[in-house]
């Protein structure tokens, strides 16, 4: 098992506008494709303008076989050029975290 872990950071004003159309359009396309959500998170303190998402994957080749099957999806890609036409994100970095032997079974 592996978990992605990605951060968005926002231009100020543009992370509500951005959740409610990702929570609402985006979300349910990527339930559809990447499997184990394991939520999405907002930032308290440090840099307010920030999101984290945490997706669970069987493996390095099933994140991959998923992500591409959601990126070949007609409904995936009118979302995400809307998504990017909004001009919010900032940067995006992401990891791939491998559980070391005391993690416990994530789902």
């Amino acid at each position: 098992m592996i978990v992605e872990h990605r951060t968005y950071t926002f231009r100020p004003g543009t992370l509500q506008p951005w959740m409610k159309k990702y929570e609402t359009e985006g979300l349910p396309i990527q339930k559809r494709h990447l499997g184990h959500f394991m939520g999405i998170f907002t930032t308290e303190f440090g840099n307010i303008h920030q999101t984290v998402m945490l997706w669970a994957y069987d493996s390095f080749d099933d994140r991959d076989r998923r992500r591409g099957a959601m990126a070949d999806d007609p409904a995936w890609q009118k979302y995400i050029g809307e998504i990017w036409s909004m001009d919010a994100i900032q940067s995006q970095e992401v990891r791939l975290l491998k559980p070391s032997a005391s993690t416990p079974p994530i789902g």
